[in-house]
């Protein structure tokens, strides 16, 4: 497998790309007017209570007041302690209430940014839980003798009070150190309780790392061939930051100077990720279409005929199908249900190898992606867990005559 990183610069924006064995996997844009807020920390103060939703709207001196759900606003002790009782918010809340919450989710369309009380920060290797005191390890690491010899080094080093979630890359990277993330995380901890003790509210006292470091943090793993960047100031930036979460990938980073995402030639995944109809090599081809809670996906074999049978057409469409609805899923970065409409299948072991091969293929998808089954009527259900907002929010406007609808009234009533 071929991975690549591509970071290209110009003035203001920044596009992030993310190749595996030559497809454009993921695509990340970020400029002044669209800078994320997943992960900033504030000081906020509660200003409305809703019982009868059990959550609170709290003011972090955004345009629109945050979401606080009663989970999200218990403290990490209790929670941890009676997860499945019943809380009130009127007893954990009040309004005027000053606390410090961290963003989860990105405001989206009408709604506020989501945020929470319980707080992460993660490192290279590990995330810190400031307000928790258990140990976690990354779903993704499923050797059962790598999870124990991973949490007993980490219970060796765990602060007193205060939780740790081993990452992915610490079973990956082989020069991994613990340490250096445990003195990184604390210390950036106790500057937050710091700022947070003074000063006007609501405001923010952490913004977490721009696109360029979240990315060297989170995918500059040893799978990573290479990583590219167009600019000279960024590249000797990238370079500190390398040498000091891993020092090992430093031969990894390299400078060019031409535009990247045109060298590679992925403005073409980038327009078909925009684009409703998606072929597939086979012949045949996705319909999706985006609503902003819902996704629906249609299947079509197109111009496949097969060789064989009926059958054997449609299983081969469905599997090609498949691969790419994963890929897509992470390309426009969907959220929320999604339902995919497979050609029916008459066996029912035909269904279930679908089923099989969407959960291999969701595996390298770092969102939480659950795959819920078929429905009666025979449609895939699954669910992606929303945070960003999708590809098409960021590249794309509503057209002004049609507000978004493709279509405008004809004739007279024009």
């Amino acid at each position: 497998m071929s991975n690549k990183i591509l970071i290209d610069k110009h003035g203001d924006q920044t596009r992030v790309a993310i190749i595996e064995d030559n497809d454009l996997a993921e695509i990340y844009i970020e400029d002044k007017d669209t800078q994320k807020s997943v992960g900033n920390i504030y000081v906020g103060k509660v200003c409305r209570v809703l019982p009868g939703m059990q959550a609170a709207f709290v003011d972090i001196g955004a345009e629109k007041n945050a979401f606080l759900y009663v989970k999200d606003a218990l403290p990490d002790s209790l929670y941890t302690k009676n997860p499945n009782s019943e809380f009130k918010i009127s007893n954990v809340l009040k309004v005027g209430q000053e606390l410090l919450v961290q963003v989860v989710k990105e405001a989206l369309g009408t709604k506020g940014a989501r945020v929470t009380r319980h707080i992460t920060l993660p490192g290279r290797h590990l995330v810190l839980l400031p307000n928790s005191d258990y140990i976690g390890i990354s779903r993704r690491i499923e050797d059962e003798t790598v999870k124990k010899n991973l949490v007993s080094i980490a219970q060796k080093i765990k602060p007193s009070n205060m939780g740790l979630i081993i990452r992915t890359i610490a079973n990956n990277d082989p020069s991994f150190d613990f340490s250096t993330d445990i003195e990184f995380l604390t210390k950036l901890w106790n500057n937050i309780l710091e700022k947070s003790k003074k000063g006007a509210v609501p405001r923010c006292v952490y913004s977490d790392m721009d696109i360029t470091k979240k990315i060297l943090r989170d995918y500059l793993s040893p799978s990573v061939d290479k990583l590219i960047v167009n600019d000279s100031h960024l590249y000797r930036e990238i370079l500190e930051f390398v040498n000091f979460i891993s020092p090992s990938s430093i031969g990894k980073i390299h400078f060019d100077s031409t535009d990247s995402i045109s060298l590679y030639n992925l403005d073409h995944s980038i327009n078909k990720a925009l684009s409703k109809k998606v072929w597939l090599k086979c012949g045949g081809y996705l319909l999706i279409e985006e609503a902003e809670t819902l996704t629906v996906i249609d299947v079509n074999t197109g111009k496949f005929v097969g060789k064989n049978n009926f059958e054997d057409t449609i299983l081969k469409t469905n599997l090609e199908a498949v691969k790419e609805i994963a890929r897509q899923l992470r390309l426009r970065d969907i959220g929320g249900i999604i339902i995919v409409d497979f050609i029916d299948m008459n066996k029912p072991e035909n269904q279930a190898s679908i089923i099989t091969a969407m959960n291999e293929a969701l595996k390298k998808d770092r969102t939480k992606t659950t795959v819920v089954g078929m429905t009666q009527l025979g449609l895939l259900e699954m669910t992606r867990k929303k945070i960003r907002k999708k590809l098409s929010s960021v590249l794309e406007t509503s057209c002004p005559l049609c507000n978004g609808s493709g279509r405008i009234l004809k004739g007279s009533y024009n």
